[in-house]
């Protein structure tokens, strides 16, 4: 595995290297946004790690444009900015994975391998578009289309449809979608899931005749045909 370490605090990054390379990975460093865009946009890597805090262009922008690129790359960001609002914004920004300072470094690695394997999931499956009624979900292109119509949606968002499309049918709950798109589990006094939900609704469901996330009242979410 390939990772790109984009920190700027010397301590930090060399830690991280340095236990990452004794898990036998190939780890390449930036200690500013504009390195790391550079680097970003002139090599391949199968995960990045962000730190938002960066000189030159922060880690919030900076995956914005990784994502504007086309880059599909896992980025996780790794920083000490731990507030809903701030996993909001990086998640917004096209992130796949939030990790606040101080952290433990075994977690670090399982939420590395966790990125990594999704990754090759979604590429091996046989079919590369899901539908439902009539939405699609373009794996390869990382797009969806609704009654022809391009649908914008952030990485993040992406995945949560991605999960309700796969789980169409059947109640999946606040719980499940914390474990299985973000995988770690949430605090139970954070609102992030239904605060997504409701962003992907705006999206998928408004301004279509048919919805199709329905709440199920005090069991969690279904994707269905009403």
């Amino acid at each position: 595995m390939k990772i790109l370490i984009v920190e700027d605090e010397p301590k930090v990054a060399s830690f991280i290297k340095k236990g990452l390379e004794e898990q036998s990975y190939l780890v390449e460093q930036a200690f500013d946004g504009n390195i790391g865009k550079s680097m970003v946009l002139s090599s391949t890597y199968d995960v990045i790690i962000l730190d938002v805090n960066l000189p030159g262009i922060n880690g919030f922008e900076l995956c914005k444009i990784i994502r504007e690129n086309h880059i599909i790359t896992p980025v996780l960001m790794l920083t000490a900015l731990g507030t809903t609002d701030d996993k909001l914004t990086g998640f917004d920004s096209g992130a796949d994975d939030y990790l606040v300072k101080p952290f433990e470094f075994r977690e670090l690695i399982a939420r590395l391998k966790a990125l990594v394997k999704r990754g090759s999931t979604d590429a091996s499956q046989t079919s590369n578009v899901l539908k439902v009624a009539d939405l699609e979900l373009d794996l390869d292109q990382k797009i969806a289309i609704r009654e022809g119509h391009k649908i914008d949606l952030t990485a993040k968002e992406f995945a949560l449809l991605e999960y309700f499309i796969r789980n169409k049918g059947r109640v999946v709950s606040r719980i499940d979608i914390a474990e299985k798109v973000w995988e770690i589990n949430f605090d139970t006094g954070t609102n992030v899931i239904d605060v997504y939900v409701n962003f992907l609704r705006k999206k998928v469901d408004r301004d279509f005749p048919t919805r199709l996330i329905h709440t199920v009242v005090g069991m969690g979410y279904i994707l269905k045909e009403e």
